[in-house]
């Protein structure tokens, strides 16, 4: 049977480069390489396109952008042509491509931005598309819609450069310290921050300025954070919900990748009608955002048992030792076979809308 072409794409010109040549890592690494031929496609975080054809140990240790096994590549646009150009010295070659998974994180990958182009070219999408991936990345519209299903998000104010930071000032004493100011549209937990007294609002907004050009002030939710695993298009699967245990602070970025004070616990430690609520839940913000693929849902959990929405994850981390993959193990699914059924639902999905068609 001849092999399926996947173009695994890493990389990219976002602060979380480093995470996602880890998570691209554990995706060529898990593949079923009998159905299943890895085109890789590294995007350097200038920007550049390569297709690369060395071993996958140099993703790790971030040497892999290198003469000896890189080729400067492009993506045809042409829709039906479906195809890496790969520009060699010796001209202009192509290399088919049946399904494109992108394994970016943040800004310029998941952001829709990629998917865009994916979309445009006519090539299957392993995970979410266009809007679902903008959306998943925008903490404030995503916010929006959910709330419009009944589910509770974060009172929140966005704040636009310029803004008058006693505006913000009055917002936090509002809500009552401590509050969070994020980037609305970052990933990994890049320029967050907790702030629990008025004197360090202003550096905290400066910090979430660096990552984007627009800062969500959101108040504190008591409690601890939950996460789902969602799988499928249409009727969508879950894994087991996740529970977050933190010894202080928050879930930050080197908490995210060392859980030096930190603990996840899968299943979660709490009941089963709980977890089942959670995972509808899931599934409900899932489908509201126009999922597809993969994704995995963030929320809180209130001392009340109140479930309050907090972001989706369209590109989750894909390591062997990620919250997505943990928590679908802990449904009886393996690395393997999820990555399978990812692959499968973008196939299943292009079948139908050539169909359609």
């Amino acid at each position: 049977m001849k092999k399926i072409n996947v173009g695994i794409f890493f990389g990219g010109c976002s602060p979380e480069y480093s995470v996602s040549l880890s998570s691209a890592s554990g995706v060529i690494l898990n593949l079923d390489r009998e159905k299943y031929e890895p085109v890789l496609i590294g995007i350097s975080q200038k920007g550049e396109w390569f297709h690369y054809a060395g071993p996958v140990d140099r993703l790790l240790d971030d040497s892999w952008q290198n003469p000896a096994d890189c080729t400067p590549a492009v993506l045809s646009p042409n829709r039906g042509e479906n195809c890496l150009l790969l520009l060699g010295k010796e001209g202009v070659s192509r290399v088919p491509l049946d399904i494109a998974f992108p394994v970016l994180h943040g800004g310029n990958g998941e952001d829709g931005t990629l998917q865009g182009l994916l979309e445009l070219s006519g090539i299957p999408i392993a995970g979410c598309g266009t809007l679902a991936s903008a959306l998943g990345m925008d903490k404030d519209r995503a916010h929006r819609l959910v709330s419009m299903e009944g589910i509770r998000v974060p009172k929140h104010l966005v704040l636009e450069k310029g803004t008058d930071l006693t505006h913000a000032q009055a917002f936090a004493e509002e809500l009552g310290y401590p509050v969070y100011v994020k980037p609305v549209k970052a990933g990994s937990s890049y320029g967050v921050s907790k702030v629990s007294e008025r004197e360090h609002l202003a550096d905290a907004v400066a910090l979430a300025f660096r990552y984007d050009t627009q800062v969500l002030l959101e108040e504190n939710i008591e409690g601890f954070e939950v996460g789902c695993a969602v799988l499928g298009n249409g009727e969508p699967i879950t894994g087991e919900v996740d529970e977050i245990e933190l010894s202080g602070g928050f879930f930050d970025f080197t908490e995210k990748y060392t859980l030096k004070t930190s603990a996840i616990h899968v299943p979660a430690r709490i009941d089963a009608a709980k977890a089942e609520e959670i995972k509808e839940k899931a599934k409900t913000i899932y489908k509201t955002l126009g999922c597809r693929g993969f994704a995995r849902v963030d929320m809180f959990l209130t001392p009340a048992g109140d479930v309050v929405f907090n972001e989706v994850n369209t590109i989750p981390g894909f390591t062997e030792h990620s919250r997505y993959p943990g928590m679908m193990k802990a449904a009886g699914y393996t690395f393997r076979q999820v990555l399978d059924r990812i692959l499968e639902l973008a196939l299943e999905e292009c079948r139908e809308e050539t169909g359609k068609a």
